[in-house]
């Protein structure tokens, strides 16, 4: 029996040193963790739509630059019932495309960085709005700014100028007019620096009063039909000019108030305001 028991106590040493339980098996290579799925690539966010109101900025060169106001689609009654016989009749109008306008009146400054000089009457600061400009010579001053960028400039429609000139209002003006306009009660007989007023409810300076403002359509009676995207008569013998200037009364500086001049006319009371397709 000791013979026996020397004899395994021997022979089972090793799996005693070891717990009894034998040699232990290798332990198992660790396994690769798994490689994460590629995350797919984010999609490009579209670019955010203007807003009513936002301003945009570009370049004239000569360190002039025009701020331009973005104005929605939408409807409004173009006239007004207490005007005169050439805006009394109210209409309603649809205008079914976006445009940028003029934060300001066109500026001496902008006026000769396109054109090479200053025709204006009042000078002294180049932030005073060019005038004594005839509407040919705005023509002239577009095609020029047209050549220099790409383009899309023009003078606004009449009913794009009242559209955003009233900025969402139905009155006689788009706010107090004091505060917003500069005309013969307030003036001191010139022309002042754009911006200098309150602007209406879209960011607009100076639509009331300063200096009249041409627009593109030839003059004609309205029709009382509800119109789209209107543009004037197809031809006439003189170009709308709108919003009263420094040198006439407050009721000349209406929303509605509409009169007419020739093209070959200009006065130091008489400038314009651009507009720039949207595209």
């Amino acid at each position: 029996m000791l013979t026996l028991a020397l004899a395994l106590g021997v022979a089972a040493g090793p799996a005693f040193a070891q717990g009894g339980l034998g040699p232990r098996p290798p332990k198992p290579e660790p396994k690769p963790a798994p490689k994460p799925e590629p995350k797919p690539a984010p999609k490009p966010r579209p670019p955010s739509k203007p807003t009513l109101g936002q301003v945009f900025g570009e370049d004239l060169g000569d360190g002039a630059r025009i701020e331009l106001v973005y104005i929605t689609p939408g409807s409004f009654a173009m006239g007004s019932p207490t005007g005169d016989d050439d805006d009394k009749t109210v209409h309603g109008v649809t205008l079914t495309r976006p445009f940028l306008i003029g934060r300001y009146e066109v500026t001496q400054a902008q006026w000769t960085a396109v054109m090479g000089s200053n025709p204006s009457y009042f000078t002294g600061d180049p932030t005073m709005p060019v005038e004594n400009v005839t509407f040919n010579d705005i023509q002239a001053f577009l095609s020029k700014l047209n050549g220099q960028t790409e383009g899309g400039w023009r003078l606004p429609t009449e009913a794009e100028w009242e559209y955003a000139c009233r900025a969402g209002t139905m009155g006689e003006y788009a706010g107090e007019l004091v505060p917003m306009a500069w005309f013969d009660a307030n003036s001191d007989e010139t022309t002042h620096p754009v911006g200098g007023k309150k602007p209406n409810a879209w960011g607009l300076y100076d639509m009331h009063g300063n200096v009249w403002e041409f627009c593109s359509d030839w003059f004609g009676p309205y029709s009382a039909d509800p119109q789209t995207d209107p543009t004037g008569p197809e031809s006439g013998s003189e170009r709308v000019y709108r919003g009263g200037s420094w040198n006439f009364f407050s009721r000349l500086c209406r929303s509605s108030f509409r009169d007419a001049y020739a093209q070959d006319v200009k006065f130091n009371d008489l400038g314009f305001r651009l507009v720039k397709d949207v595209r």
